[in-house]
C-alpha cells in the first residue's frame, strides 16, 4: 500500500476517534448539565471558542484529502506540522476521563506513525539519500 494511502488512511482514523471521544463525552454523567451552562470544566464556551476547536477538527478531515493529492515534498510537511498541531490539540485540550485518554492514545499512536511515514516518503530527497539514490 502506497505511504499517502496509508496516512490518508490514518487521517481517517484520528477523525473518527476525535468525533467517538466527543461523542461519548456526551454520555458522561454532568457533561450535558455543564454544557447547558456554557462552562465545561472551567472553560467557557463562546462563539469563538467553537471556531478554534472547529479549526482543529477541521485538519485531520482536511488532511484526508491533502494527503491524496499534494506532491511527496508538501505532503511531508503539512504532515508534520498538522499531526504536531493535532498531537497540540489532543494532549493539551482533552480531558481525564477513561474513555478520553483510550481515543487519545489511539490518535497519538496514529499521529506518531502518520510522523513516521511523512518523514520517509518516496520522492522526497531524504527518501532518496536513504535509498541510494542522491548523494548526501
Amino acid at each position: 500500500m502506497p505511504h499517502t494511502t496509508k496516512i490518508s488512511t490514518l487521517w481517517i482514523v484520528v477523525m473518527f476517534n476525535m468525533a467517538f471521544a466527543d461523542i461519548l463525552s456526551f454520555m458522561y454523567p454532568g457533561f450535558l448539565t455543564q454544557a447547558q451552562t456554557g462552562t465545561i470544566e472551567g472553560v467557557t464556551i463562546t462563539p469563538a471558542f467553537l471556531l478554534i476547536a472547529a479549526v482543529f477538527v477541521e485538519i485531520p478531515i482536511a488532511m484526508i484529502f491533502l494527503s491524496r493529492v499534494l506532491p511527496p515534498i508538501s505532503l511531508r510537511w503539512t504532515n508534520l506540522v498538522a499531526a504536531s498541531v493535532t498531537l497540540l490539540f489532543i494532549i493539551l485540550g482533552g480531558s481525564l476521563t477513561p474513555h478520553y485518554i483510550f481515543f487519545a492514545s489511539i490518535e497519538v499512536l496514529a499521529l506518531l506513525y502518520i510522523v513516521k511515514l511523512a518523514w520517509s516518503l518516496p520522492g522526497t530527497p531524504r527518501a532518496q539519500r536513504s535509498a541510494g539514490k542522491v548523494p548526501a
